[in-house]
């Protein structure tokens, strides 16, 4: 049995087109940095941290041919070596546009597959660039309230496409989970878990 222990619908949707079939329970945990700490660090250690939480709470008899894997995911945006997560308010929407608008960021994103063999940690980096955009543009965007629960204040699936030429990495990264490196860490999971399998 996958869980999924994310409460974002944009995880949920990639999960679903990619055709697996899972649960979905999510645990709040505190997702503040700690200091000096670095994003890759940040992401993969709030996805582990996600994971454990749901996996904890799991009554721990599964069968044997269904066994419990539970994915766990954070995505930051990362700029001039700032950390952006989700916009706390419209002012701080606009400060994130701003600081994007015209440059190339990173957007880093953690996963952490929990199974009966233990714990799985990775991280995946995609390069986005967006054009300069003008006050007009990014107070019209923040209006619609597309970005205010995206990290770095925007949708790339949704109304800032327009303004996104080039990205170099996984796509799915950005919009919140990198399902081929999650496929793999899922099939390599269940194959080592099959009753077949012998080490």
């Amino acid at each position: 049995m996958l869980i999924l222990a994310s409460a974002s619908p944009r995880r949920r949707e990639l999960l679903t087109q990619a055709g697996f079939s899972f649960h979905v329970e999510s645990i709040p945990v505190n997702e503040d940095p700690r200091p000096h700490e670095d994003p890759i660090h940040l992401v993969k250690r709030l996805a582990r941290e996600k994971a454990e939480a749901v996996f904890n709470a799991q009554p721990q008899s599964h069968a044997s041919d269904d066994p419990l894997l539970v994915l766990g995911a954070d995505t930051v945006v990362v700029c001039d070596h700032e950390i952006l997560n989700k916009p706390v308010d419209d002012a701080d929407a606009v400060r994130m546009l701003r600081l994007l608008a015209g440059r190339t960021h990173q957007v880093i994103t953690g996963v952490c597959l929990i199974s009966p063999l233990g714990v799985e940690v990775a991280a995946e980096t995609t390069r986005v660039t967006m054009l300069t955009l003008s006050d007009e543009e990014i107070l019209a965007y923040v209006a619609t309230g597309e970005p205010m629960d995206k990290a770095g204040a925007y949708a790339i699936q949704g109304h800032a496409s327009r303004w996104i030429p080039r990205i170099v990495g996984c796509y799915f990264n950005v919009v919140g989970l990198p399902v081929a490196l999650v496929n793999t860490m899922i099939e390599s999971a269940r194959h080592k878990l099959a009753p077949h399998h012998v080490s």
